[in-house]
Order: C-alpha cells, then sequence, then structure tokens
C-alpha cells in the first residue's frame, strides 16, 4: 500500500461512536496520509457534545449540519456533497468513510469509478452493498480489540482454544477455508504455490471485508498456519533480509 497516498478521511458523526476515533485514526494511518479530516453532524445536539475534545485532539474539523426535516438524515447529504467537491478539487488520492450507513454505496462507487482508492470504516452491523462498494472494508470492532492486550513483538501465535473464547471474533468457517483455497489456486504456480502477499491482495478484492484481524489473528501468515489445510514455506529473498512467504492447498 503507498504509504504517501493523499486520502480524506469523512466520518459520519450520527454513525461513529465517538470512543473509536483513537484507534481509528492511527488505522487510517497506515493507509496513507489523512490531509483532509471532517466529521459531519447537528453540534447542537446535547449527544454530540462528547466529541468536543476528541475532534480538538485529532485534529478533525466539525462540520455544522442542520436536521432540517424530522426523518431525514441530512448528515449524509453534506458529506456526499463535500466528497464530491473534494473529488473535483483533485487535492487527494483516496477517501476513507467512516458510517455503518448503506446510504454511502452509491457514494463509494462513484469515487471508485473516479480512480479513486475508498477504504470504508465500520460496524459489523455495516449492511453489505456498502462493504463491497469499497477497496477495503475495516470493522471498528477489531480496532478496539487490539488495545485491550499487549502488542508482541514476536510472531502473533494464538491457539483456537483462545479464539473460541473471544466472542467478539468470527470464526473460522468452512466458507472462509473454501475462499483462501480458491485464491490460493488462482495464484499457484505448477508446483501449486503461491506468494502469500499476492494471496492477500487477492483476497482483499475479492472480499473487501477480509482481515485476518477478524478471526484473532494479526496477520495474514498466522491465519493459515491455524487452518491444517495449507502448506506454508519460507524462502529466501535475494534482495533483502525478509524470507519470502509461499503457500500451497494441501492435497
Amino acid at each position: 500500500m503507498e504509504i504517501d497516498l493523499k486520502l480524506a478521511v469523512l466520518i459520519d458523526g450520527d454513525n461513529i461512536p465517538s470512543a473509536y476515533i483513537k484507534e481509528m485514526m492511527e488505522e487510517i494511518a497506515k493507509y496513507g496520509n489523512p490531509t483532509i479530516k471532517r466529521i459531519y453532524g447537528d453540534w447542537t445536539k446535547p449527544s454530540l457534545s462528547k466529541w468536543k475534545n476528541i475532534l480538538l485532539e485529532s485534529a478533525i474539523t466539525p462540520i455544522q449540519q442542520y436536521g432540517y426535516t424530522t426523518g431525514k438524515n441530512a448528515t449524509d447529504s453534506a458529506m456526499i456533497i463535500d466528497a464530491m467537491d473534494i473529488l473535483y478539487s483533485e487535492k487527494v488520492d483516496g477517501f476513507c468513510l467512516a458510517s455503518s450507513d448503506s446510504d454511502f454505496t452509491r457514494l463509494a462507487t462513484r469515487l471508485r469509478e473516479a480512480g479513486m482508492k475508498v477504504f470504508g470504516i465500520g460496524e459489523k452491523k455495516t449492511p453489505l452493498p456498502f462493504i463491497v462498494a469499497c477497496d477495503k472494508f475495516i470493522y471498528l470492532e477489531i480496532l478496539k480489540n487490539q488495545t485491550k492486550e499487549p502488542a508482541d513483538s514476536g510472531e502473533v501465535t494464538v491457539t483456537k482454544g483462545e479464539i473460541a473464547k473471544k466472542n467478539e471474533v468470527d470464526k473460522i468457517t468452512p466458507k472462509v477455508i473454501k475462499l483462501i483455497a480458491s485464491t490460493v489456486s488462482d495464484l499457484a504456480d505448477e508446483e501449486g504455490w503461491a506468494f502469500l502477499g499476492d494471496v492477500g491482495n487477492l483476497l482483499q478484492k475479492k472480499q473487501p471485508n477480509f482481515d485476518s484481524r477478524n478471526y484473532g489473528f494479526q496477520k495474514l501468515t498466522p491465519l493459515i498456519k491455524s487452518i491444517d489445510k495449507f502448506e506454508i514455506e519460507q524462502r529466501e529473498n535475494q534482495k533483502g533480509k525478509f524470507k519470502l512467504i509461499y503457500v500451497r492447498n494441501k492435497e
């Protein structure tokens, strides 16, 4: 992923809990530089008062949008109009749309049609149409879970028993295994081996919300190692000190 990608971060203040902002901004920084950061809502509402210090700490600009009509979401409209203005300004390379609302599905599609990278961030309740309209979709719940446990400087190893104890972690279903296996087959050489980096990229294209963290693993390698359907092989990298990891389906 290009680390110098200029991103416009647009947050639906009516739809994203304030408790997630710190982790969300740290996640976005992995994919690019958030040069525009805006959050939309009716800031006259007492329910949004808790945002004040959080916005100051993260340098996010609040955009006031009054609810003109009962039952109509004016915040969505303001966010969509701003997104199109930013698109035509040609100042960014991509967008991060933070919302769990399917109303932004068409916006995500339109931005991608214009050649923009689109990252979606929302809760697990986010409807599938919005998820698949993005290049990548990240669940807020996994970002919050990451801060509950100290980071391990070595290789992440999580047993299936440990995963089962975490109710918030998704199960590795036969459907997930089939998705990984078919992706490996799509990229495999004559001996059945596929470069794991390519496998991860294709998984993302096939299913934008695919993320090893959803299943309790920080990286794709330990996730695949936990499934007794694949072989892993490390190969020397002539260009650098890091070893290349390859995977193939077991016969």
